[in-house]
């Protein structure tokens, strides 16, 4: 699930530069979590995402909410799993085997997205996208698209707790005991714009990696 903590939570202080250091390189003492679930191998070493347009906001269309699925499955592809992405015509019939990608109030339960992984939904709020709009309509809301995008797509690849480096797209930034995720030069993100990474960081497919190499390998023949 992930949760809108503020408008955006950004860079402020922290130079662009280093935050896309942390996007790209990974230190071993970083990778850490807010122990908020147990992470485990995906369930499949191939996923297929099927998109369903139908209740999305006016402002995104189906090529440009296709596009976004599509860079979060090319992006986690580093970790070693890979993701089929297509788009689902009204009236098609699901088979069993895929993810669907759809817009729900209901499913996403008031958030901006929401993984179901026993119903196999990746559920994205219509309403939490007007709510963004009507308070700051020139936000980028397709970066926030793709922010959560990922960061449900990385819960179906085994990444159940979120991790506590703030630029991970797997982060969260506070975990309501007044504990906040951490960059390396030690300062909160804040600002206009959101601090986590749009697609997974270097430490996000670490830490998938080390969920599904031995997965991987157990798979072949």
């Amino acid at each position: 699930m992930l949760v809108w903590a503020s408008a955006a939570a950004a860079a402020g202080g922290t130079p662009d530069r280093l935050r896309q250091q942390e996007i790209a390189q990974c230190l071993p003492q970083e990778i850490a979590t807010w122990r908020d679930g147990a992470d485990r191998p995906a369930m499949a070493p191939q996923l297929r995402w099927v998109y369903r347009h139908d209740g999305a906001p006016a402002w995104f269309d189906a090529a440009t909410v296709l596009a976004a699925i599509s860079r979060a499955a090319e992006a986690w592809s580093a970790c070693g799993t890979t993701g089929q992405v297509a788009l689902a015509m009204p009236g098609t019939v699901l088979a069993d085997d895929v993810v669907l990608v759809q817009w729900s109030d209901a499913d996403s339960r008031g958030n901006f997205g929401l993984a179901s992984l026993g119903a196999r939904k990746l559920s994205l709020g219509s309403a939490a996208f007007a709510l963004l709009n009507s308070r700051n309509p020139g936000y980028p809301a397709g970066d926030t698209l793709q922010m959560v995008l990922s960061h449900e797509m990385g819960h179906f690849l085994g990444l159940m707790a979120h991790s506590r480096r703030c630029v991970d797209v797997m982060s969260y930034y506070v975990n309501g005991q007044g504990e906040h995720c951490f960059t390396r030069d030690g300062r909160m993100p804040g600002g206009s714009t959101d601090y986590r990474a749009l697609l997974p960081t270097a430490c996000d497919i670490e830490r998938c990696r080390a969920l599904n190499r031995p997965a991987l390998v157990s798979r072949q023949p």
